[in-house]
């Protein structure tokens, strides 16, 4: 069933005027109520990698097209907006402190908790996450089991093109205060990101570990320890520090079993 919806919604992004029949829009509605259910992803990892599902996007662009505006009234809060908030959040098992908001056709996997921050439509959110204070993840973006994204944190969301990958952070990572992940960036298993580390596509991630550095872009690797960092770059009207990332070492068995989580980061010296 899914692939005929799929089908639908693939003509309907083409021709927008097919979106006057029910069929095409059902098919927009019932892609949004899998995402909303976990039942779908907007990404899925496979042997290969992560696969972008283009037609979850595609219906999640259709859907601000046919939705309408209303206004929730959710005391003392109101809202007027195209896209209703998550109901029922006791029985899926979520954890929402006022006034964290939670988009319908984003998934929250029970055991997680959002403090008063913003989870955006088409993210994933895996079991037993934290999403701390002020903390937002963008549409589209895929967090995995055990991440806890601290105070601040900035998860960008991408909804165009629709080929394009979401931000993307792997089970038991841990975002420091005020990280920021945009562009697709891929934060692999059990990173830690100190406090105030900013990543694009184009930001340069180096690891300094080995008498020779080695410099990445768009893909933290997995337990990597990774701080804010600077290099000097030369431009027409002088040479000026840029931002760049600086892998200082590796999270090891004994920080998950041995030492607290708060350990490992003393022992590495990393802000949270």
């Amino acid at each position: 069933m899914i692939e005929r919806y799929f089908n639908l919604v693939n003509e309907a992004f083409e021709n927008r005027d097919l979106l006057e029949y029910d069929n095409y829009t059902n098919a927009v509605l019932q892609i949004i109520d899998h995402l909303d259910k976990g039942k779908l992803r907007v990404a899925e990892p496979t042997e290969e990698g992560w696969r972008v599902i283009e037609e979850a996007k595609k219906a999640i662009l259709l859907y601000f097209g046919i939705a309408r505006m209303e206004t929730y009234e959710l005391t003392p809060f109101e809202f007027h907006d195209k896209i209703p908030l998550k109901k029922n959040l006791k029985e899926q098992g979520i954890r929402v402190v006022p006034p964290g908001t939670i988009r319908y056709g984003s998934y929250m996997a029970p055991n997680t908790v959002l403090m008063p921050g913003y989870v955006n439509i088409g993210a994933y959110v895996d079991e037993g996450t934290m999403v701390d204070t002020h903390a937002t993840v963008g549409s589209c973006a895929q967090i995995g089991k055990n991440v806890h994204l601290a105070g601040a944190v900035r998860i960008g969301g991408v909804l165009e093109p629709p080929q394009g990958k979401p931000v993307i952070v792997e089970d038991n990572a841990f975002l420091g205060s005020a990280v920021s992940v945009m562009e697709g960036v891929h934060i692999g298993k059990g990173a830690i990101l100190g406090a105030g580390v900013k990543l694009t596509a184009s930001t340069r991630i180096i690891d300094v570990t080995k008498s020779e550095e080695k410099t990445l872009r768009g893909s933290v690797p997995a337990n990597a320890v990774v701080i804010p960092g600077s290099y000097e770059k030369e431009f027409p009207a002088g040479n000026y520090q840029v931002n760049c990332a600086l892998i200082i070492g590796q999270r090891e068995e004994k920080h998950d079993q041995k030492l607290s989580l708060n350990e490992a980061l003393r022992e590495y010296g990393v802000e949270m």
